[in-house]
């Protein structure tokens, strides 16, 4: 594992507790910054496109305009609850080639098939979030929740072994994606912070090393060409689709 300063803005759920008794609610902010520290963002309808609470449902998640912490939800039954968050597509301008070559190089980014860029263009950009969150006994799988890009954990880590690593694969429209950087933010019960970097494997699975009582947060980024409609509805000559995923291992 390789330890790097952060180039680029990451988003994440970060619940206010990952372990929480049976019939206490869960509350969650929704942050944005670097190095697994930021700030934290209001509820926004407008801003969303998609916010839910899987266990043994699916439960739409509500809020209020203005809202902090952001979620707050009150489970219906015990296990491994899945809190998933999907913003809408956002804007970002490039004045310059030299920050968007670290951009580029920092999560490991082909933009190959891109036109040739005149400067200043716009990114469009949109996030896929989830939160792993022990509800009593904390027992249950992740499942695939059917974003266009997202990380599933194969194992539980609150209630299995996962002292050789934690196994995660990374999907992308429905397949895994092989072969793809992760960056791995691992935040110790001190505050702090261990950048690193894996790859997915040829069945689009990374194994996280983990250690009790540390918070972890996964991120991984696509490039792509827009579609016609939106590169026209937004004025943008490319788009950026970002994974995340956080997760606490006990102590």
């Amino acid at each position: 594992m390789t330890a790097l300063t952060a180039n680029a803005h990451e988003f994440w759920i970060d619940p206010e507790e990952y372990q929480v008794p049976a019939g206490q609610t869960v509350t969650a902010n929704l942050r944005n910054g670097e190095n697994f520290v930021g700030g934290s963002l209001a509820w926004f309808d407008h801003w969303r496109v998609r916010s839910e609470a899987r266990l043994d449902e699916v439960t739409p998640l509500e809020g209020r305009s203005g809202d902090f912490p952001a979620i707050s939800h009150e489970p219906m039954g015990e296990g491994l609850l899945r809190l998933v968050h999907q913003t809408n597509v956002d804007l970002l301008t490039y004045k310059e080639p030299a920050k968007f070559q670290r951009f580029l190089d920092h999560k490991d980014l082909d933009a190959s098939a891109l036109p040739d860029l005149a400067y200043p263009f716009r990114e469009g950009y949109a996030r896929y979030t989830k939160a792993l969150v022990a509800v009593g006994h904390g027992a249950g799988q992740d499942d695939v929740a059917g974003l266009e890009i997202e990380f599933v954990a194969q194992k539980n880590p609150y209630v299995e072994d996962v002292s050789a690593g934690l196994p995660v694969v990374l999907i992308y429209q429905d397949a895994p994606r092989a072969d793809a950087q992760v960056e791995v933010f691992e935040k110790a019960p001190d505050g702090e912070v261990t950048i690193s970097l894996l790859r997915t494997d040829a069945q689009g699975v990374v194994l996280v090393p983990v250690q009790a009582g540390h918070t972890y947060l996964l991120d991984s980024v696509v490039l792509r060409l827009p579609d016609a409609a939106l590169a026209a509805e937004k004025d943008i000559a490319w788009e950026t689709l970002w994974a995340a995923l956080t997760f606490q291992m006990p102590e």
